[in-house]
């Protein structure tokens, strides 16, 4: 494969396609809020910040969100963190052209979910779910392992992450969530186990 390929990934309308163990196709595939299913699976789930700011969008981004070419766009990244551990690392973005009246919370989320408010707006839009794996040298991945640090020690070059994205609209604007998937995630208990730990 080309290493300029790499830097764009395979998004597919069907998660047959990329070729996710069962147990990682299954969370890949979570209908309604992943949000919520992670607060289910974890004791304490938070939303860690990471970055906010304008920046120019992938090259795999940019015309998903209606742009001929990567631009300028609202950027933000987070990690879903599950009794402390990040289990998935999303990156969103939002054209430059989107209003405040568009998408009102956005600049203000902090280290809230995302996620809970898309679902929560009626005026929310959600379009079909594509998934992808990304292979070393997609850009996201590098993000990932400067981010993880230790926690990609064993291999942080060769190692394939699962991802998956969303198009959201609301009134004349577009938001692209990008999710991809840490191995952590396979490691959550069930909702039950937490529900009795609890009532010890």
């Amino acid at each position: 494969m080309r290493p300029a390929s790499l830097r764009r990934a395979r998004w597919l309308a069907h998660p047959d396609g990329v070729g996710a163990p069962a147990a990682m196709r299954d969370w890949l595939t979570t209908p309604g809020s992943l949000t919520a299913r992670l607060i289910a699976h974890s004791g304490h789930f938070r939303v860690q910040k990471l970055r906010q700011a304008s920046n120019v969008c992938l090259a795999d981004e940019a015309g998903a969100i209606g742009l001929a070419r990567p631009q300028r766009v609202w950027e933000r990244e987070v990690l879903l963190r599950c009794d402390d551990r990040p289990v998935v690392y999303g990156h969103t973005v939002v054209p430059m052209s989107a209003s405040a009246s568009d998408w009102p919370l956005f600049s203000a989320l902090g280290e809230r979910s995302l996620g809970t408010t898309l679902f929560h707006d009626p005026k929310v839009t959600r379009g079909e779910l594509e998934f992808a794996r990304l292979r070393p040298g997609h850009p996201l991945l590098a993000r990932v392992h400067d981010v993880l640090g230790p926690f990609d020690a064993d291999s942080p070059a060769k190692e394939t992450y699962f991802a998956r994205r969303c198009l959201y609209r609301r009134r004349q604007g577009v938001l692209l969530v990008t999710e991809v998937f840490l191995s952590a995630v396979l490691d959550l208990a069930a909702p039950a186990t937490h529900m009795n730990t609890n009532t010890k």
